[in-house]
């Protein structure tokens, strides 16, 4: 028997944001998404309304991987999850934690 060697980087810590779309309510109250995410570049831009509707400042932060709000849990899986699974399947221990603030999209992003 052979066994697969494992790269480093499959063994990591991996940190992914994704970015809830909007719910019925938020649409009916007219809300916008502050939050903007860079997909091909791992980067989540926050962006600060101001009362005349364009945006103050925005901060950057760098995370393994983004999701937008248009992304479908279909590929939130397979990028996320698929690798987990399968390292589980060969007899590694796997674990996917979601975290985040009430509302936030946890039971969402994991449904």
């Amino acid at each position: 028997i052979k066994c697969k060697k494992r790269n480093k980087g499959s063994e990591s810590i991996k940190v992914v944001f994704r970015v809830r779309p909007l719910n019925s309510r938020e649409k009916q109250d007219d809300r916008k998404i502050a939050t903007i995410a860079h997909e091909e570049k791992g980067i989540i831009e926050l962006r600060n309304p101001s009362t005349d509707g364009g945006y103050d400042t925005s901060k950057t932060f760098a995370f393994d991987a983004v999701f937008s709000e248009n992304s479908n849990q279909r590929h939130i899986y397979d990028v996320c999850a698929a690798p987990v699974v399968q390292s589980v399947l060969e007899g590694y221990n796997g674990t996917i934690f979601a975290y985040g603030q009430t509302g936030a999209g946890k039971t969402h992003t994991m449904e």
